[in-house]
Parts: structure tokens; sequence; C-alpha cells
């Protein structure tokens, strides 16, 4: 197929979350015609999964302005810029609307199974550049399609794919079939059934972030109302002055109070703390279960287990492209070391563009969390970003593209996973950690949970 002809083509967005959802905007803001492709029933699914947690970031800061440009006819108005919404929220009053102007622009059930150039596996140099990229894609039914693309940006996020317990990135031995009994996601205690789940329990948290914290204090507000409910916070590291974040410190105040509330959790007791405690293997006592970790320590049996390790690309549709990634993130090499947490325990997001997100593979982009890899740092702001220089480089303007159009502010994010994870130096205020201590440590158990990194 010539050149002409593939620019025919449309470019296929993968997953209509925020970032899909603002390439697509920005396709059609330039005249290039998108397809995104959605696994799920409806927009966001993703962020559907998470309707209860409230986000860090305000109204003002999660939507794109071409995204805006397209809802304004619609007499679509944008939420009160100073409020957090849920991810519930986000979903139902931006990212449905969205996708319903895009219309058929937009497909659900249609799940990406492989992408590769047409006629070439990874192998094949000869011709390679010239031909259009290939998606395979399976959609409701079983029913199989390939579908012709100019370009592809892999927006699917990393939400399908979050970390197990074992310390070493690999399940711990006896954690897949204890499966029945662990979670990997922020409980939702608005549920009955989930309520119920761990009401009087004794569950462990596992995790260090944002979720772990949301996980916490809401445990915290069920203790309150439900005698016997207890939490065990495991960590992989010491307690140390930034351990609950950046406090009353941190440039995004929603997330520093979310880190407040998890400190009250603990210091009420109704939250108990493990540290440098790395799980090797999940254990049957009777109906419950205990950690052990890589020294042979035994915990005190749980009920249940909450597993908040962090989320991973799904690269396995993408093995017959060539990708550059980040030996460690699973970013791309140019992006990775401006997000690498071994070496950033506390900074600034750089916004970037198709520079930072190009591979050797012409053509083909990660955007959005995929693009971080496994770094935690991601914000929707950032994506927009991301998308904008994209389109503009499909476009062929090169000048847009290369141009920087955010200024963003540090967001003080903080915990490195270096020599965070040691022990000794964490307890001893090592590793990098640029975030002070705050004055005030005490909130009440009651508050707010703003949360979810976007």
């Amino acid at each position: 197929m010539n050149a002409l002809a593939t620019d025919q083509l449309p470019v296929v967005v993968i997953g209509a979350g925020p970032v899909g959802l603002a390439a697509a905007s920005r396709l059609v803001e330039r005249g290039i015609e998108p397809l995104v492709l959605e696994a799920g029933p409806s927009a966001g699914t993703a962020v559907r999964d998470w309707a209860h947690v409230r986000l860090f970031s305000p109204w003002s800061e999660i939507t794109d302005p071409a995204a805006e440009k397209l809802l304004a006819p619609s007499g679509w108005t944008r939420p009160d810029g100073s409020a957090y919404p849920t991810g519930g929220d986000w979903a139902e009053r931006y990212l449905q609307p969205l996708a319903d102007i895009l219309d058929d622009k937009v497909r659900y059930g249609a799940t990406v199974v492989g992408v590769a150039r047409a006629g070439r596996d990874r192998i094949v140099d000869s011709g390679r550049d010239e031909q259009p990229f290939t998606v395979h894609v399976a959609s409701a039914g079983g029913r199989e399609e390939r579908i012709s693309a100019r370009a592809v940006i892999d927006a699917s996020g990393t939400w399908s794919t979050p970390g197990p317990m074992g310390a070493d990135g690999l399940p711990a031995l006896g954690e897949r079939s204890a499966a029945g009994r662990i979670s990997y996601r922020v409980p939702d205690l608005g549920d009955p059934a989930v309520r119920a789940r761990y009401a009087g329990k004794r569950t462990a948290v596992v995790g260090s972030g944002a979720s772990a914290f949301t996980a916490l204090a809401l445990l915290a507000d069920l203790a309150a109302d439900e005698p016997g409910t207890h939490a065990v916070w495991i960590l992989r590291r010491g307690i140390t002055g930034s351990t609950f974040g950046g406090g009353e410190a941190d440039q995004l105040p929603a997330r520093g109070a979310l880190g407040l509330r998890a400190k009250a959790a603990v210091e009420a007791g109704h939250a108990g703390t493990v540290t440098g405690f790395r799980t090797q293997a999940v254990e049957r006592d009777g109906d419950r279960l205990v950690l052990v970790d890589e020294d042979g320590r035994r915990l005190d049996p749980v009920d249940e287990v909450i597993v908040l390790t962090g989320l991973r690309p799904d690269l396995t549709f993408l093995s017959e492209i060539r990708l550059g990634l980040d030996e460690r993130l699973q970013a791309p090499t140019a992006l990775a070391p401006l997000i690498d947490p071994n070496v950033h325990s506390c900074g600034t997001v750089y916004p970037h563009g198709v520079h930072e997100l190009s591979h050797p593979e012409h053509g083909i982009y990660l955007a959005g969390m995929k693009s971080y890899g496994r770094a935690p740092t991601f914000l929707a702001l950032t994506g927009y970003e991301q998308v904008r220089s994209i389109t503009a480089a499909i476009a062929g303007d090169r000048e847009a593209a290369e141009r920087v159009e955010l200024t963003l502010p540090e967001t003080g994010v903080c915990g490195g996973a270096g020599l965070f994870d040691e022990p000794d130096a964490a307890q001893n205020g090592e590793g990098g950690g640029c975030c002070a201590a705050p004055a005030v440590l005490q909130t009440g158990i009651g508050a707010p949970a703003p949360s979810g990194g976007c």
C-alpha cells in the first residue's frame, strides 16, 4: 500500500478512557479520522471500576481542551473546577458524554488482541515502514476482525494488570490458590456485600501508595461502626517522615489529606503496621491466611488481604511491534529517566510529547498511564499534553508536536522504590526523600477521602 493510501486510513486509538478520548478529540480537531476501540461496554470502563474513589485532582485538571470544544455545542458545561469528582462522576459527567459526541468513532466490546505491520512480523525489515498497521480485534460473540490503521495510539492503561503480592514482582507462593480471600482493588464499602466481607474482620493491606492510604482510611471508618474490624498495613520499607506523603506540604492538597487520614488510622489503633516485610508465601490456617516473608517471618492470621502494589502495562498484544522500552519501568526509553521512582522520590512531573514517546516502530505510541509503565506518578494533564503532541506529529505538524504547551506545578510525589525499600536505610531517614513531615499530623477519621491518581 502506498503512503497516500495509508494516509486515508484511520488512526486506531486503543481504550475509551480519559486519554484515549482526548486523543480522538485531538484527531478530529485536525481532520484525521479516529477509531477508538474499547473492550468494555461503555466509556471509561476502567474508571468505573473505581467509581467510589475520589480523585485528588479537581475538575479543572481532568478535562481536555479539545474535548471541551467538541462537547460545547451539545450544551455540556464543565463542572465546578475546584470540586474533586469520584471516578463515577468523571465517567458519567465527562467521559461518556464525550464518547457519545464522537458517536460511531467509538466502538465498544472490541478487545485488541494484537497489533502488527501488515504482512510483516517483527523480524522483517523489508518494506516495513511502508506498510499500514493491522489491528487484530476480538468482538462480542467471538467474532474476529482485522482493521488497517495509519497509526496506533495505545491508551489502554494499566488497570487490567495489578501488581501481585510477591516482593519479587511475581505472585507469592500460594497467592493464586488463595485468590478468593485476596483483592487487588480499593474496596467499595458502600456495597453491602463488600462491606460484609470486611466488617469485623482482620485485613492485611499490602502497598505504600495512595491506594493503600485510601483502603486504610476506609477500613478505619468501618472499624468505627463495626467492632472487631482491624487493618494490618504491610510495608516493604520502614516508616519515615514521608511514608504518609507530603501532608499539608503536598502540592496536591487532597492527596496530602489522604495520607494524613491513613496516619490517623494508624495512630487511632484501627491499623497496625508491619515494616520491612517482603512477602514470599501465603499459607492457610484453617479459613484464614498467614503471610510469610523471605526470611521466614510469619504474621498473625488474617481473614482478607488487599494487595495494592501498583499496576503494570499489558504488552502481550504488542509482541510483533518494535518497541523501545526501559528495562526497569517498561516505559519508553526517552521518557523513563524523567519518571523513574528509583531516582525521583519527589519532584516535578515534566510535560513531554512525541519525542519522548516515539519507538523504533514509526507510528505506534503508548500514551497515558500505559506510557509510564510501572511508574506511579501519572497525571491526566500530562496525558492530554502527550496526545496533543502525538496527534500533531501524525498530522505532520512537527513544530506543534515539539512545542510544550503545558506547565505543571511541582506535585511533591514521594516514595522512591530504591533506598526506600531498604528497611534499615528507611528507618534511619535515608533514601532521598525530600518531603518534610507536616507540622500537623492529625485529621478526623470521618473526613472525605479524595484519592485516585489520574
